[in-house]
């Protein structure tokens, strides 16, 4: 038999539902005593679920998810699970608070055993940038916690301490640690997998241990975690993984830092890119619909590739027979527009239903006397209208189906076509779309489905149709070279002249960057949804609605 048998509990917490989330972590343990483990790591916050924002500043919730800790400490040892050690995070009360401070909490780690709470790690480096702001609501703790179980020595560090120099990692060297327990609550980005496991192998490398790495997984709100935990021997080799956005139990025998194997088949492997960001969607709109408790989807369905992918998301996330789809032409609006929404219908077997809008433009027009782009705009207004008024009349959450490129830009009416609940392509710049409704295709035809995206509106030209013969590059750049200048723009932040010294056209950059910045106060009122970049609109990118830095 190993010293131990390790147990990475990934897990998909509800913020907030204590209860559940104490029910999830003991079967957890369960089913990891059924495996014949003695030691569980589950992730960060797995109590309350993460991030916890300005909940952190509620006594009563921090003291209520502290008794929660030792709640479960009495249940796994009257369950017969007291010789099981479990490393699990939850926030505590700070024992000593900065006078300078509201903060009265801190992110911690606690050791289960026997019953009782044998010891308790507090997150060192509190991040306080893009998504964070724990810098803000959490008093730091400072020293390694570092326990001996079964012949061999762990010690605990919580996310963001791995990423920074100092603080308890620079005590690791000097602490003869076997095995490192980092718990975890790292929300998915494009090609950060990547830069996790060199992060944990240079861990290892450097404090010669072997590290386990521990991720929540799940959709909270705009965030979505993809699990991916992993586990790599003190020489840096990578000896197993888990499930990406899948909760999952991965098993793995300890004779020493050096000597490991993961019981069962090893799994190293990882998805292409644009798989995880399909399964990244999916999972965040399919958690914020079930756990806000939405019962289906509506979204207008145009015939146009931002409507189509979105729809396909949404069936995937909770099934056809919960989508409803709404095509809603107008006299500017093409044949195959309408007929490529019915394909899709039939195709995914959503709901679907027409509600022409030219009655209601007509109207509208006649009695305010509007046209040019107010009545275009209004065109948008009335399909909002429409969509939000089957949300109110029959419970469904409203998609949005803007992309990142539109949002950017401006290209959408506010309170038209902008009107949701949550936005599925929010962080998806249009290329990608394209990119990711061709993987859909592809991963159905490879697994013997229909391919749910009609061909015609992966390769028609984009249009809003609210004019004759209307296509988007008649007002913007072709989508690659917008994309492109984009990227440099929002992403890598560059500014004006920098952007013309990469061979961009000055007058072009000129224009999109003033629409970008004039496009900021839409974007202050849209709907949230998933962040799959770096620089999201909204969490990432905050910048002021009233500005002239582009003049």
């Amino acid at each position: 038999m190993p010293k131990v048998r390790l147990a990475l509990a990934q897990t998909n917490p509800v913020v907030g539902d204590i209860g559940a989330n104490i029910d999830q972590a003991f079967e957890a343990v369960k089913s990891a005593v059924e495996n014949g483990a003695n030691l569980v790591l589950f992730g960060e916050m797995a109590i309350t679920g993460y991030p916890i924002e300005d909940l952190a500043a509620r006594e009563s919730f921090i003291m209520a998810a502290a008794s929660a800790v030792t709640t479960l400490a009495t249940r796994l040892e009257h369950a017969g699970f007291g010789k099981i050690a479990v490393v699990i995070g939850h926030p505590a009360l700070a024992p000593e608070r900065d006078s300078h401070s509201w903060a009265i909490a801190q992110n911690c780690a606690s050791i289960l055993l026997g019953g009782k709470i044998t010891g308790t790690y507090a997150k060192h480096h509190l991040p306080n940038y893009s998504v964070f702001d724990e810098y803000r609501i959490f008093v730091p703790g400072n020293d390694l916690l570092s326990f001996e179980f079964q012949g061999l020595k762990f010690s605990t560090l919580i996310c963001e301490d791995i990423w920074q120099s100092g603080g308890p990692v620079a005590q690791l060297a000097d602490s003869k640690t076997d095995v490192v327990l980092v718990l975890n609550g790292s929300p998915f980005e494009i090609d950060k997998d990547d830069k996790r496991q060199q992060l944990v192998r240079e861990l290892a490398v450097n404090n010669t241990a072997a590290v386990a790495y521990v991720n929540l997984v799940g959709g909270q709100d705009d965030l979505v975690f993809d699990g991916d935990s992993l586990l790599v021997d003190a020489a840096g080799k990578l000896i197993g993984r888990a499930k990406q956005f899948e909760t999952d139990l991965i098993v793995f025998d300890i004779e020493s830092k050096n000597k490991i194997e993961m019981v069962g088949e090893p799994r190293i492997s990882k998805n292409d890119d644009h798989e995880q960001v399909w399964n990244a969607l999916v999972l965040c709109l399919r958690d914020y619909v079930n756990k806000n408790g939405f019962k289906s989807v509506v979204l207008g369905l145009s015939g146009g590739i931002d409507s189509a992918v979105c729809a396909s998301i949404a069936a995937d996330a909770i099934g056809a027979e919960r989508v409803f789809g709404v095509s809603m032409p107008s006299r500017y609006s093409s044949k195959h527009s309408r007929s490529d929404a019915e394909d899709l219908a039939d195709r995914i077997g959503l709901h679907f239903r027409t509600e022409p809008i030219e009655s209601m433009v007509n109207a509208f027009e006649s009695q305010l006397g509007l046209d040019g782009i107010a009545a275009e705009n209004l065109q948008a207004r009335m399909r909002g209208v429409i969509l939000m008024g089957l949300s109110n009349a029959e419970g469904h959450l409203t998609l949005t189906t803007g992309n990142k490129t539109e949002l950017a830009v401006g290209y959408s009416t506010i309170y038209g076509d902008s009107v949701g609940g949550f936005a599925p392509i929010k962080d998806v710049e249009k290329t990608l779309v394209w990119e990711l409704a061709k993987w859909r295709n592809e991963f159905a035809t490879a697994n013997g489905q229909t391919p749910p995206i009609p061909e015609n509106s992966i390769t028609k030209p984009p249009s809003a149709e609210l004019r004759p013969d209307q296509t988007d590059q008649d007002s913007l750049p072709e989508y690659e070279l917008l994309d492109d200048l984009l990227d440099n723009y929002v992403e890598k932040r560059l500014g004006r002249d920098e952007i013309v010294a990469l061979g961009f056209d000055a007058l072009i950059v000129d224009r999109i960057i003033g629409l970008v910045d004039r496009a900021e106060w839409k974007r202050r009122q849209g709907a949230i949804g998933p962040k799959i970049t770096g620089m999201a609109f909204g969490r990432d990118r905050r910048l002021p609605i009233t500005n002239r830095s582009h003049k």
